[in-house]
């Protein structure tokens, strides 16, 4: 045997070894539940599409039914740039008015979420392509946020117009879709009991899903490695009360409290645990799933 198929022969057996060590994690989440919400820089790159979408196809390639929950904060606010719509946002929320959210619903059901299903269908797996308006799926309930005046310190409501949040969630539609071999896609749109449709923070919409479907896992994409300690260091692994104590010493702050808002719902409320990773990692959700090591940082109710 010659020094190439020496080496053939050593790359070969490497790969049989990581499929070796997924093997105890395929069959643990077999017929399971991931929630996967997908958005941020990882939804704008071609590759990092085309590797996320590859991902999506192999999770229910070995018997995991994936749900896919996306976002679309930046095209919503670039289109309604070219219509002249124009953008308000208060305390650094979105007012969304009826003509911001006829945009939304535009953008997130039409051009991304078939995007995103075409991104599917090219990696070899078939997906259909849904809002939460679709069989049912959420009900949503307008959001009620206060601002604290800064001069009087007055605390008033806060209207932000058509933003939604879900009130009750049907999941008929996602597990008719499933066993049918389908990979739902969700836009994070609702119907309110009023008929209006609103617009769902994308993060909160998966988490409702979560819950809702007991998934094994929800996993949240972002834009850094995970949950990091005053050093820098990744925390690999949370409790709820760990949360709250990170929380409470300013470890945690800004956008990444929100996040983890609803993965600790999502685990007190029937979900397995919840992950938050770096979207930008090639494969991470694979890394994360099927490796001892894991790729982001673990919230479940126990350690």
């Amino acid at each position: 045997m010659n020094e190439t198929d020496t080496m053939t022969l050593t790359d070969a057996s490497a790969k049989a070894q990581t499929l070796i060590e997924a093997l105890p994690y395929f069959q643990r989440y077999a017929g399971r539940s991931f929630v996967v919400k997908y958005g941020g820089n990882a939804m704008g790159d071609e590759d990092a599409a085309r590797e996320f979408a590859e991902d999506v196809v192999l999770l229910k390639a070995v018997g995991i039914n994936p749900v896919v929950v996306h976002g679309g904060g930046p095209q919503i606010g670039a289109m309604l740039e070219k219509l002249g719509v124009e953008t308000r946002f208060v305390d650094g929320l979105r007012v969304t008015d009826k003509a911001t959210a006829e945009v939304a619903e535009m953008v997130l059901s039409g051009a991304i979420n078939k995007a995103i299903v075409g991104s599917i269908a090219r990696a070899g797996g078939k997906a259909m392509g849904i809002s939460g308006k679709d069989g049912g799926l959420v009900t949503a309930r307008k959001v009620e946020r206060t601002t604290k005046d800064p001069e009087s310190h007055i605390e008033k409501a806060l209207d932000l117009g058509f933003v939604g949040e879900p009130s009750a969630v049907d999941t008929t539609i996602i597990e008719t879709a499933t066993a049918a071999g389908m990979i739902p896609v969700i836009a994070p749109i609702g119907t309110g009991e009023d008929g209006h449709t609103y617009n769902i923070n994308a993060d909160t919409m998966a988490g409702a899903l979560a819950s809702a479907l007991g998934a094994a896992r929800l996993l949240l994409l972002t834009d850094v490695d995970g949950v990091l300690d005053k050093q820098g260091k990744l925390l690999t692994d949370l409790t709820p009360a760990d949360i709250a104590a990170l929380r409470e010493d300013g470890t945690i702050s800004g956008g990444m409290i929100p996040k983890l808002e609803t993965c600790v719902t999502a685990v007190e409320a029937g979900c397995e645990a919840a992950v938050v990773l770096d979207g930008r990692v090639p494969h991470a959700m694979l890394l994360e799933f099927f490796t001892a090591r894991g790729a982001g940082t673990l919230i479940s109710a126990d350690q």
